[in-house]
């Protein structure tokens, strides 16, 4: 946090430094990127990260959403254009955030090559990759989380409707959002975390989108259950 004299903020221990939350999912021929923060340039460049056939959209906040012009790159070395998948209100506020990406009539050579795709809760495929929207509760606002095969990834919640937990039963590994220890209109606490995570009943569940609220690495980790991780940056799960 910006200013912030607190114990995490100036901790030395790299698991207490956060950028904005996103993930890299690949199965080593099709690779997908969920949201695209204010810190996605530094997040590629430390991940060395060079190839990205799609990018999934949870909803279209600035702190999920801002990165968008770094993906140019992209392009470039693969030339090709981007494309971005997201539900209809997502697409709209993106053709207004970033008019000058998607509107066809302002041309230059240099300005990302992008596509956006509207999607539904319905299943599709990206390449070899089956993706399963989930719909999750960010307070009042509808938005996305994502299931592919045993690994279901679910950002900025605050409650999941009975009929899309259902979707998420049988998982091996669950990343899922704790803000931080006080109750939050849009973002579940730890402890309504943990209460959601019962109820899925996942393998693995590694905790993400956590503040500087949350508290020290070292300390939390050694207060939560069996089978619950914090997540931190660079974390990479292989299945």
């Amino acid at each position: 946090m910006i200013g912030c004299r607190c114990p995490v903020c100036l901790s030395s221990n790299p698991k207490d430094h956060r950028f904005r939350t996103a993930a890299y999912i690949s199965d080593n021929e099709t690779h997908l990127l969920i949201d695209t923060g204010p810190d996605l340039r530094m997040q590629l460049l430390s991940a060395n990260i060079s190839n990205i056939h799609g990018v999934l959209m949870t909803h279209e906040h600035n702190d999920h959403v801002a990165g968008m012009d770094d993906l140019r790159p992209i392009n470039f070395l693969h030339r090709r254009s981007i494309p971005i998948y997201a539900e209809k209100r997502v697409c709209d506020q993106l053709r207004k955030s970033f008019q000058y990406i998607f509107d066809e009539k302002y041309q230059y050579p240099g300005k990302p090559r992008l596509t956006l795709k509207e999607i539904s809760i319905a299943p599709f495929m990206i390449g070899n990759i089956r993706v399963i929207p989930i719909r999750i509760m960010h307070g009042h606002l509808l938005i996305l989380g994502f299931r592919f095969g045993d690994i279901a990834y679910l950002t900025d919640v605050k409650s999941i409707p009975d009929s899309e937990l259902e979707k998420l039963f049988g998982l091996k590994y669950l990343f899922l959002s704790a803000l931080h220890h006080s109750p939050h209109h849009s973002h579940l606490n730890l402890n309504e975390a943990l209460d959601l995570i019962n109820q899925i009943d996942p393998k693995q569940t590694f905790l993400t989108h956590c503040s500087h609220q949350m508290g020290l690495f070292e300390d939390i980790e050694k207060q939560l259950p069996e089978r619950v991780n914090l997540g931190y940056d660079g974390l990479l799960v292989e299945i």
